[in-house]
C-alpha cells in the first residue's frame, strides 16, 4: 500500500463515462476538482476507444490530486471502431500501462490510503468481472439464462466483444481475478476500512429495480457476496447499471456513482456528470435518485 496526504480534500467518484457521445464528451472537459487535494474514482465505462479513455484520463488525472481506475466492460471489448485489436488479458495489459503512463493507480498497483477527511481508508481498485450466477428466476444454469435472455432480446454486446483470450470463458477469468483480489484484499491490516472500487456492485441487491432482471447475468458474481463483511468496507463504489444512487445493506454503504448515456441523463433531476462525494460522508440516503434503466435494452 502507498498512503497520501489527503490535507482538506475529498474522494470523489465517477463511472460510466461513455465519451464516445459528444455530450458526455464535453462534460468530462468540464470536471475539476473542488480543492487542489481531491481524488477522483473513476468506476469503468470510459470508452471502447483506447485513445479516448487515454485522453479522458489525461485529462482528469491532470486535475485531481490522484486519479484511480477500475475497468468496465466496455474497455474491454475489442471493437471493430479501436485501431487497438488486443483481445482478453492482452487488452486489459495494455489499458493498464496506459494508465500507468499518465500516474493512473489500476487494480494492478498497490492499494493506496486514503488520509483526508473520513480516512485512513484504503481505496482498492478491483477488476473481477462475472461469472452469470446472477441468473434470472427459473433458470439454474447460464445456457438456460442466456437462452432466456436471447429471448427476450436483452443481450450484453458482451458476448460479441468482450473476449477472455486466454482463459477458455469469462467465467473462468472471473475466478481467476476474485481469488487474486481476495488474496490481496486479506492481506489488508484488520482495522483498516476499505473503499472498493468496482465496475459491478459486490452484491446483487442493486440489481433488484432492473426493468430487465436478466441483465443481471452480466453484472457480477455471488463469489463477492459477502465482501462487504469480510473486508470491513466502509463504502463499495460502483457503476455499469447506470442508476446513480446510495443503498444500503446490511449497515453498508453501497454507491452507484455512473454517468450513463445522454437519454438517461436527460431525464433526471440532478445535473449531469456531477462528481459522488464519498469521503467525507455525506447524510445517510437510501436513495438518491430514483432508478431510471433503459426500457430499449441497449446493452451496456
Amino acid at each position: 500500500m502507498t498512503s497520501t496526504a489527503g490535507g482538506a480534500g475529498q474522494l470523489l467518484a465517477i463511472s460510466d463515462l461513455h465519451i464516445g457521445y459528444p455530450e458526455n464528451r464535453a462534460l468530462v472537459e468540464r470536471m475539476a476538482p473542488e480543492t487542489d487535494d481531491d481524488w477522483l474514482l473513476v468506476a469503468g465505462d470510459v470508452s471502447e476507444n483506447v485513445a479516448d479513455i487515454r485522453w479522458a484520463l489525461k485529462t482528469l488525472a491532470s486535475r485531481f490530486r490522484k486519479v484511480v481506475w477500475a475497468p468496465g466492460n466496455h474497455e474491454l471489448w475489442t471493437h471493430p471502431s479501436d485501431s487497438v485489436t488486443l483481445r482478453g488479458v492482452a487488452r486489459y495489459e495494455h489499458l493498464v500501462d496506459v494508465c500507468r503512463d499518465l500516474g493512473v493507480i489500476t487494480p494492478e498497483d498497490p492499494y493506496p490510503v486514503w488520509e483526508g477527511p473520513g480516512g485512513p481508508v484504503a481505496v482498492a481498485p478491483l477488476f473481477l468481472l462475472y461469472d452469470y450466477s446472477f441468473l434470472p428466476a427459473g433458470c439454474a444454469t447460464k445456457e438456460e439464462g442466456l437462452a432466456y435472455a436471447h429471448g427476450t432480446g436483452i443481450v450484453c454486446n458482451d458476448e460479441y466483444l468482450l473476449h477472455p483470450d486466454p482463459y477458455p470463458s469469462r467465467e473462468a477469468w472471473c475466478h481467476a481475478r476474485v481469488a487474486e483480489t481476495e488474496r490481496r484484499l486479506a492481506e489488508l491490516p484488520e482495522d483498516l476500512p476499505v473503499v472498493p472500487v468496482n465496475h459491478y456492485p459486490l452484491h446483487r441487491h442493486p440489481m433488484d429495480v432492473l426493468w430487465h432482471p436478466e441483465f443481471a447475468m452480466w453484472c457480477g458474481t455471488s463469489l463477492t457476496a459477502d465482501w462487504h463483511r469480510r473486508f470491513r468496507v466502509a463504502t463499495m463504489v460502483y457503476g455499469h447499471l447506470h442508476i446513480p444512487r446510495t443503498t444500503w445493506h446490511e449497515g453498508v454503504r453501497f454507491e452507484e456513482v455512473s454517468v450513463g448515456y445522454p437519454r438517461e441523463w436527460r431525464t433526471r433531476s440532478q445535473p449531469p456528470g456531477r462528481l459522488r462525494r464519498i469521503l467525507p460522508s455525506e447524510p445517510k440516503q437510501e436513495q438518491q435518485e430514483q432508478p431510471n434503466v433503459s426500457t430499449e435494452g441497449e446493452p451496456r
